[in-house]
């Protein structure tokens, strides 16, 4: 009982104690906090990821990509086995996108490099959560390139009248523009007979939205009223209506002109980043600006198979927007059918009507090792014959994930240095108390006390600073991330700058998992060091000569 009173006694009467419990509790804090909130984030960014992002690829050598594609699917379920889920195939293509907006000087090219992605619609959310980021709420059930009638994004409500709603408002603004252009052409010329001209006239639709009014080269030139708007090719060369199958069939050759008011072009789907922009209104808000949207047609030029190969351009039409909160993906990603972009690039052989493709993905169940069904495949499928690369998620974005755990690593280090540095003073503290209280242990071992007795006076002192620091440490940093966000809204209006930027950072709120095992690592570390910290002068003061002790002066 009387080392647990000495031990209290001591840690009442010297204030430096205070100071490394201090030490300690920020150490403790600090460290539960930032670890919280790096778990938050790689969590949040691995599913973002992953869900993105098939389990395995295989890639084939160039764009140009491998053939045979049922043979290859067959032989990959033989090979993985149980562990298969879904399986599809894919065409991958640099390219540009290019749509127009309307400014106040007129009208403006906005051009985007892409990847140009060909997919199934039927099995590519096999694979992927992919659909779960759409806009529209049927294409989240079932994909599919059909231009929607309305209910774009209702939550957030940032698209006004997207869809067939737009398409047609739209188009009958650009009929009644190119009809107006006409008639100040043909006023314009002179008169070279007495009758009166006739111009069918009416009257423009005024758009509400900021969206672009895209329109064909050729309706860019003014033409004469009576003149039709040149025929533009849609899928196969053919028109379509609303709610036919574009992608089914054979549509046969018929002397209509395409009309956008009625009819659209291959379906594509864009990221949400490469029609939209983040700004911030007069208030403070961010708010997102839609430069182009589903209902716009967009012109994508990409190369063809040939050698060499040949620029190929094509319009298509929005049909939903993809918003999957990673910027590498929203701001560059585009998809179209599979069997459009391998008809437009030549991927198709005309004597077998074997389809090529640039890779199939993988997806397997969950529990599976992707690793060593990587290995299989990688045995399976020798680079030095088929010159495939085959490789996991996590490899395709090795960089990012060993950066962010480095990063994470690094910090981790460099914050329990905030530790180490409590328990120095520790050190500083106790080897100051043995000096101190000499004569004290000499009384000590002269009544009997043996060394053992006198050390474990100053391990529980060590021990008492360590638990209190950690104990408070951790209730401190837990409370903190409980109420982290309020406290970086607080933080913000004092300095009049948001922490975390939402157009930055894509998030509305800073991601934290508060993690047991990260709370209880951090405590019996910072433990530990308070122990080991009170090890030397402990064994000092168990060494003492009682006569030593007693005639220290």
């Amino acid at each position: 009982m009387f080392k647990l009173l000495l031990s209290w006694r001591y840690l009442k009467t010297r204030y430096i104690a205070l100071a490394s419990i201090i030490s300690v509790t920020l150490g403790v804090a600090t460290l539960i906090v930032v670890n919280s909130v790096m778990e938050g984030f790689t969590a949040t960014m691995h599913a973002r990821l992953h869900g993105v992002l098939s389990d395995i690829v295989i890639e084939g050598p160039g764009i140009n990509g491998f053939g045979n594609v049922p043979g290859h699917v067959n032989e990959i379920k033989k090979v993985v086995g149980k562990d298969l889920k879904g399986v599809t195939a894919t065409v991958k293509v640099p390219a540009m996108l290019n749509y127009k907006v309307r400014t106040l000087s007129g009208e403006q090219w906005i051009t985007h490099q892409i990847l140009l992605i060909g997919i199934d619609e039927k099995s590519y959310a096999d694979v992927s959560d992919f659909s779960n980021f759409l806009l529209h709420e049927n294409n989240r059930k079932q994909l599919d390139f059909l231009l929607q009638e309305s209910g774009y994004d209702p939550k957030k409500n940032r698209i006004a009248t997207a869809g067939w709603q737009h398409r047609r408002k739209r188009a009958r603004f650009e009929k009644n523009l190119q009809l107006e252009r006409g008639r100040s052409q043909s006023q314009s010329l002179p008169s070279t007979s007495t009758q009166t001209q006739q111009t069918v006239f009416r009257p423009p639709v005024t758009l509400t939205s900021q969206a672009p009014l895209a329109q064909d080269d050729a309706q860019q030139q003014s033409h004469p009223p009576q003149i039709e708007l040149p025929k533009v090719n849609a899928i196969s060369g053919q028109s379509f209506s609303q709610g036919s199958d574009p992608f089914k069939g054979h549509h046969q050759q018929t002397q209509n002109l395409f009309d956008p008011e009625t009819e659209q072009h291959t379906g594509i789907i864009l990221g949400i980043s490469l029609v939209s922009q983040s700004i911030r209104n007069q208030a403070g808000e961010v708010t997102e600006r839609c430069l182009a949207q589903p209902g716009d047609d967009v012109k994508v030029t990409f190369p063809s198979t040939g050698t060499p190969p040949q620029a190929v351009s094509d319009s298509f039409t929005i049909v939903d927007l993809y918003e999957s909160k990673m910027s590498e993906y929203d701001s560059s990603f585009a998809f179209v059918p599979l069997s459009r972009l391998q008809d437009l690039r030549g991927m198709v052989d005309p004597q077998t009507n074997d389809r090529s493709v640039s890779a199939i993905q993988i997806k397997l169940h969950e529990g599976a090792k992707l690793n060593e069904v990587r290995d299989k495949l990688q045995k399976h499928f020798p680079a030095e014959i088929f010159h495939y690369r085959i490789r996991t998620w996590q490899d395709l974005q090795g960089p990012l994930l060993h950066a962010v755990q480095m990063e994470t690593t690094i910090l981790n280090i460099l914050l329990f240095l905030i530790i180490a540095v409590a328990g120095f003073g520790i050190l500083a503290t106790f080897f100051m108390i043995v000096v101190e209280k000499t004569r004290d242990i000499g009384v000590l071992k002269a009544l009997g006390a043996s060394s053992s007795g006198v050390m474990s006076i100053f391990l529980g002192y060590g021990v008492s600073l360590g638990i209190v620091g950690a104990g408070v440490g951790s209730a401190l940093g837990i409370l903190f991330v409980n109420y982290i966000n309020e406290i970086a809204d607080i933080i913000g209006y004092l300095t009049g700058r948001e922490v975390f930027d939402p157009t930055i950072y894509y998030f509305k709120e800073i991601p934290v998992i508060l993690s047991p095992n990260t709370i209880v690592m951090v405590a019996l570390g910072a433990i530990t060091i308070a122990i080991l910290a009170s090890v030397l002068p402990a064994a000092r003061a168990a060494r003492l000569h009682p006569v030593e002790a007693l005639r220290y002066e």
